[in-house]
């Protein structure tokens, strides 16, 4: 028993000696494994650093390399093969679109041509520049027929005013107003065209501006008597607006705090020559408005009128007069290659004097006239000069006539029952009488060739719009201004010169 007991202490004390022995052992040995694994890890992370700076680098490299290879490729390419699938910048398939160096070039073209042709003027003619000689062109005697049937024209101005009032008293019936209305607009043809046509002191260029007065005349007083008329007839169903015209706006139209206007309050004095004087053919209640005048607008188209007219002058006495003159040989000779050269030849200064007048009538002087009488609507033309179809450049050209058309010719006439191209002709039709009546009559003789050349814009219209279309059409259009005015000038020239001169000589 003793010794099983010492022997089984002696066994306890071993296993507490080789337990604290083992448990000395191990801590030491968990604390060095953590650090080295700490360190160890640490060593991993900067060892993957490492490598993957190297594998940037060695990226980087074969980037580098590989680019350069590419290159050395594409060089290569590019000397074996130097084409690939594209447009000609001219063709209309590559896209391109910027050609203002042509444009210029056209212009320093056109510069450089004219020019010459203007020294060989001068070389050949000399200076036939001579302002007072316009003059004589309005008068041969000392009596002055253009100003006093200028005069004469306010008598028609008061007879419409003067009928509008007894309508919208009741004085007169619509059909006693109809006809006083359409007499004194027969008045207002005839009457200046016997003068003309009668008194032999009466120039040309006299009779065409007394005729072109009481023409838009015409065209004014007519607008004033359909707008009355239809006030009339919504004043009969208590309404305050029109429905078939802008001759009543509302009141957000009026600028400059004017009062709106009613019928017939409208009926005065100034309302009537404040429309007789103001830009446009088609009559309103109340006109937009602008704010005030501005004095520098003001002095500019005045001074651009000054200018351009004086330059219209000077180009007609210096170039165009020389043409016309030597033109009569070969039109009586019936030289077709000399008429066809005298053709070309006027057709630039006629094309270059008729873009003049444009600019001097549609903007300087219309744009004068509404900045002093503050008139609102400026759209006295539109982009006509990009026109693809014949219809759009008589639609865009002349607005106010335009307008004019549109309101008291075309639109009724659709009312009536007819169809768009029958109005559309009639339309033609009236413009043609009134080209024919405005250069006959001053020139006392009827050739019609100004009438035959505004119906032939029908065809054309009908053949530009149905064959041609983009810059094509758009050239056509501009091929028959070119083309077709200075043509109509020399059959009139040729005309008046075998009938006055030759007979003269004779």
């Amino acid at each position: 028993m003793g010794d099983s007991g010492a022997t089984g202490a002696l066994t306890r004390r071993r296993r507490a000696t080789l337990a604290a022995g083992k448990g000395a052992d191990l801590l030491p040995m968990n604390g060095r494994s953590a650090a080295v694994r700490q360190s160890s890890v640490t060593t991993d992370i900067t060892r993957d650093n490492g490598q993957e700076k190297r594998n940037r680098s060695l990226e980087t490299v074969r980037f580098k390399s590989k680019t350069e290879k590419e290159k050395r490729k594409n060089d290569i390419r590019e000397r074996l093969s130097c084409h690939k699938t594209q447009e000609s910048l001219l063709s209309s398939a590559s896209g391109y679109n910027n050609y203002r160096g042509i444009l210029n070039w056209c212009v320093v073209m056109l510069v450089l041509s004219n020019a010459r042709l203007f020294l060989e003027n001068l070389l050949s003619y000399g200076i036939l520049v001579d302002p007072i000689q316009v003059i004589s062109l309005f008068l041969n005697d000392s009596y002055s027929w253009p100003a006093c049937l200028v005069i004469v024209s306010n008598m028609f101005i008061l007879v419409a005013l003067y009928t509008e009032r007894q309508l919208s008293k009741g004085s007169f019936t619509e059909l006693v107003g109809f006809l006083v209305h359409c007499i004194n607009l027969a008045i207002m043809l005839t009457f200046p065209a016997a003068v003309v046509l009668l008194v032999p002191s009466m120039t040309p260029v006299g009779g065409a501006f007394v005729l072109g007065t009481y023409t838009i005349l015409f065209l004014k007083l007519y607008s004033y008597k359909d707008v009355n008329m239809w006030c009339r007839e919504q004043s009969t169903v208590k309404a305050k607006t029109l429905a078939r015209s802008l001759s009543c706006p509302s009141a957000q139209h009026l600028n400059g705090g004017d009062r709106k206007v009613f019928y017939p309050g409208n009926l005065t004095i100034r309302d009537i020559y404040y429309f007789v004087s103001a830009p446009t053919l088609c009559y309103e209640l109340n006109f937009p408005r602008s704010p005030n005048i501005r004095i520098g607008f003001l002095l500019r188209r005045l001074l651009e009128m000054l200018f351009f007219t004086q330059l219209l002058v000077a180009l007609t006495q210096q170039w165009m007069i020389p043409i016309i003159q030597s033109s009569m040989k070969p039109l009586e000779d019936m030289d077709l290659s000399r008429m066809t050269e005298r053709l070309l030849r006027l057709a630039v200064p006629n094309h270059l004097l008729w873009l003049m007048f444009f600019y001097v009538f549609f903007h300087s002087s219309m744009n004068f006239t509404a900045e002093l009488l503050r008139f609102g609507d400026r759209e006295f033309y539109k982009d006509w000069w990009n026109s693809e179809t014949v219809t759009y450049f008589w639609q865009n050209w002349n607005i106010p006539v335009h307008k004019w058309c549109l309101r008291h010719f075309y639109r009724p006439l659709l009312r009536r029952g007819f169809s768009k191209m029958v109005s559309q002709s009639a339309v033609f039709f009236l413009s043609a009488f009134f080209h024919e009546y405005l250069v006959s009559v001053p020139l006392r003789m009827f050739r019609l060739w100004a009438f035959m050349g505004m119906m032939a814009q029908l065809p054309l219209a009908w053949f530009v719009g149905r064959f041609l279309r983009g810059n094509y059409s758009n050239a056509a259009v501009w091929m028959s201004l070119i083309i077709g005015q200075p043509f109509a000038i020399l059959m009139y020239v040729h005309d008046y010169y075998v009938l006055h001169y030759r007979q003269e000589a004779t």
